[in-house]
């Protein structure tokens, strides 16, 4: 009960094709191949991201000082203090 025979799979063989046809199923089987090869052919030409492109190293939008370290915000009216833990 496990797994099929061999003439398990022959019968459901015979029966796809008797329900398909040789041509339709050799037809699946060349769009199958077309859309392979179409996919592999744009994988190739794929150029590289944008951001892949570029190899210099851009400097971060914002410096965050490091933990416990108060660091006033740029923004006159707000200001960001951090202390450290346990203080």
């Amino acid at each position: 009960m496990g797994s099929f025979s061999i003439w398990h799979w022959l019968v459901v063989l015979l029966v796809v094709l008797l329900l398909f046809g040789s041509g339709k199923i050799s037809g699946l089987m060349g769009d199958l191949a077309t859309g392979i090869k179409s996919f592999k052919k744009n994988i190739k030409e794929d150029e590289p991201d944008a951001s892949m492109a570029d190899t210099t190293m851009a400097p971060p939008a914002g410096n965050l000082p490091p933990p416990g370290v108060h660091a006033a915000s740029t923004d006159a009216s707000r200001t960001t203090v951090r202390t450290p833990p346990g203080a």
